[in-house]
């Protein structure tokens, strides 16, 4: 009874049991990359005059917010200044508690992408944010306080969309996807001394902004979860750095894979495509025969499927958020459509799920609210007042919605005030 009762957690949750109690968000998309949220504090709809408190941010970036306890991170940087920083915010007040430079040079990049894309990741004692660079791409470690702790240099970023990949913790490790077009790999560091513990070299020639996930199964142990639009998605031994299994299932035509690979019971599903071609989502099913692992496709959805937003799985549906505003309810089972609605705007940032309902922010800065279930219904569109191409963190009952130049705090508490 308890292993069914844990599965059914792993099923509906699409989270990493280390990071299911606190429910902090520490990563990309939240727990696991999961995107969900059993938070009942946060308003469907609301105006500015309802914000908690919202905060003026030097520089611009589109990387999330990351949150521990009472703080919340996130990344900046000013072109003309050569400044990056990583910003540590009070959630109560959002005062600025301190922040940590480092300097660059402009370089060659998309319009949509930003110089400070990658979103950190945390724990309970440090904050790790990545700077790609074409000269180099630091990882860095610092504690809570904004102590240095330890550097690595991924080495030279090769590719002219620019960089926004982002690190996750798992266990022991930072984890980096570290592709681009020469001299990709993945791999893991050490977390307390930023060690290098393995590494995988790929093929590279595509620079793909995946963050990995974590797949969890009792007759598999634990993997971590990597996709790329060339390489397909695979499944990593987090100890060893020993590649278990891969499919390769997205076509060889020109693509890129944006959104990240998310996991939904015994499914992983992933997506790559192209923002004017083709577009796929896949879902796949590892199996494990007597010791040894295979894969194989249990569908693919091609129909309004999305190239940038990262798909989310609630219950037994899977939601995919397009880029041009189409939402498409899907059985996460058979990949069978259940409705399909149009919300109006061009989506960068990924959905995520609070009690129930679906928060993605359009490019303009509305906060478009859905319901789930067996409906589209449009509950609410919340304007922020300037573009957003991020995507929003929950954490102590409070949301945090990052535009170009602010952080914003919303929760049903909220007394206003801004600075």
């Amino acid at each position: 009874m308890r292993l069914r009762l844990i599965w059914c957690v792993l099923f509906f949750v699409s989270s990493a049991s280390d990071e299911i109690v606190a429910q902090e968000w520490t990563r990309f998309r939240g727990p696991n990359g999961s995107g969900i949220s059993d938070a009942t504090t946060i308003p469907v709809e609301w105006t500015e005059k309802d914000f908690a408190w919202k905060q003026k941010l030097p520089g611009r970036g589109l990387s999330s917010p990351v949150v521990w306890g009472e703080r919340v991170w996130l990344t900046s940087a000013d072109e003309e200044s050569g400044e990056r920083w990583l910003i540590c915010l009070s959630t109560k007040d959002g005062k600025i508690l301190w922040s940590r430079s480092v300097e660059f040079s402009s370089y060659k990049k998309h319009k949509n992408n930003s110089y400070a894309a990658s979103t950190p990741t945390c724990d309970e004692k440090r904050v790790y944010v990545l700077w790609q660079a074409p000269k180099a791409s630091p990882l860095i470690a610092y504690d809570h306080a904004g102590k240095k702790i330890w550097e690595y240099d991924l080495g030279r970023y090769r590719h002219g969309q620019g960089g926004a990949t982002s690190p996750i913790v798992y266990d022991d490790l930072v984890v980096i996807a570290n592709d681009h077009k020469q001299g990709s790999s993945l791999l893991a560091l050490g977390r307390e001394d930023g060690k290098l513990r393995w590494s995988i070299p790929r093929k590279g020639k595509r620079a793909c902004y995946t963050t990995p996930c974590i797949y969890t199964r009792e007759d598999f142990g634990e993997q971590i979860v990597f996709s790329h639009c060339f390489e397909g998605i695979t499944g990593v031994d987090p100890k060893s750095g020993e590649e278990k299994w891969m499919i390769d299932v997205f076509g060889t035509f020109s693509q890129r894979a944006l959104g990240s690979p998310i996991v939904a019971g015994d499914l992983v599903i992933g997506s790559s495509g192209a923002r004017a071609g083709e577009r796929r989502v896949v879902a796949v099913r590892p199996i494990s025969t007597g010791g040894k692992f295979s894969v194989e496709e249990v569908y693919t959805v091609t129909k309004s499927s999305p190239h940038v937003p990262t798909p989310i799985v609630y219950e037994d549906k899977l939601y995919l958020w397009n880029d041009l505003g189409i939402v498409s309810c899907l059985d996460v089972k058979t990949g069978k459509t259940v409705w399909a609605g149009r919300v109006r705007g061009n989506f960068f940032g990924s959905p995520i799920c609070i009690g129930g309902k679906l928060y993605c922010v359009s490019a303009r800065g509305d906060v478009a609210v859905l319901s789930t279930g067996d409906s589209f219904e449009l509950l609410a569109r919340n304007s922020l007042g300037e573009r957003s191409l991020s995507t929003p963190a929950v954490s102590g009952g409070k949301l945090f919605v990052r535009t170009d130049s602010t952080l914003v705090c919303v929760t049903k508490s909220s007394s206003a005030s801004s600075r």
